[in-house]
């Protein structure tokens, strides 16, 4: 259109990686490694880190029965040059393809990996901070139900996040809270609509926000035959934990 002026995209560069010299790559190394093994989520899930190709992979192991451990990539760092910052600590949108989620040393690294509450690698970070105050990665807080429902640490009345309630007052396994995981990788928050009396049964609904409008899902955590798991109900079954135990049991407890 005439007289109107041409805008032009200047695409941003991505940060060069830095070469370690091996003293450096291995105190970083030892760092990432030590806040990994302070970490009651972080150890508990099974991360380790290892250095390749000039980078860091923060990595999930998860044992299988006869099976050799499955890793799976949870996060990188990478040196970067040109900048204060030292690293950068990044997740995978897509294979292949990394973001930023935030730029600093070794130990402020380990602190944000440890303390995601978004969901972004693990989402427990508020209960990571609460077993790191106990002293002990099995302690569980003494913990209060309200209506709502709403639950409460009993000894300071601070309101409890869905995972801290769902750990210290179902005695859940950690290992099954950080479940379905691929609803925390979009940031869907979890808040618990409906408890069972006898603490076997609690449903969760997941909640997120984008230009596309909200989503919701629902999960129900289940003790069933004497173990702990996650099962993602159908829209129109999650209306009670009543419904979708029903639905469940129908499908022989296969989550939709």
């Amino acid at each position: 259109m005439k007289g109107r002026k041409r805008r032009h995209t200047v695409s941003r560069s991505r940060p060069k990686v830095r070469p370690l010299p091996d003293d450096e790559k291995a105190q970083i190394l030892k760092t990432l490694r030590r806040g990994i093994q302070s970490s009651p989520v972080l150890t508990t899930l099974g991360f380790r880190v290892r250095a390749l190709r000039g980078r860091f992979y923060v990595e999930r192991v998860q044992p299988l029965s006869g099976e050799q451990p499955a890793a799976e990539v949870m996060a990188r760092v990478t040196p970067i040059e040109g900048a204060d910052e030292d690293l950068l600590l990044e997740a995978e949108k897509r294979k292949g393809s990394w973001y930023t989620v935030m730029a600093g040393t070794a130990a402020e690294v380990i602190e944000a990996l440890a303390g995601d509450e978004k969901g972004t690698f693990h989402g427990l970070g508020a209960l990571d901070k609460s077993l790191r105050e106990a002293g002990d990665d099995e302690q569980r807080w003494q913990v209060e139900m309200l209506p709502g429902p709403r639950f409460v640490y009993s000894r300071t009345g601070e309101i409890c996040t869905t995972p801290e309630a769902l750990f210290h007052f179902f005695n859940i396994p950690i290992e099954v809270l950080i479940e379905p995981r691929q609803w925390d990788i979009y940031h869907r928050q979890p808040r618990i609509v409906e408890a069972g009396q006898d603490r076997t049964r609690v449903l969760v609904r997941f909640k997120a926000y984008s230009r596309w409008g909200p989503f919701s899902g629902t999960c129900l955590y289940a003790r069933v035959d004497g173990k702990w798991a996650a099962y993602t109900v159908k829209p129109n079954q999650s209306k009670s934990i009543e419904t979708a135990v029903a639905w469940l049991k129908k499908r022989e407890w296969r989550a939709w």
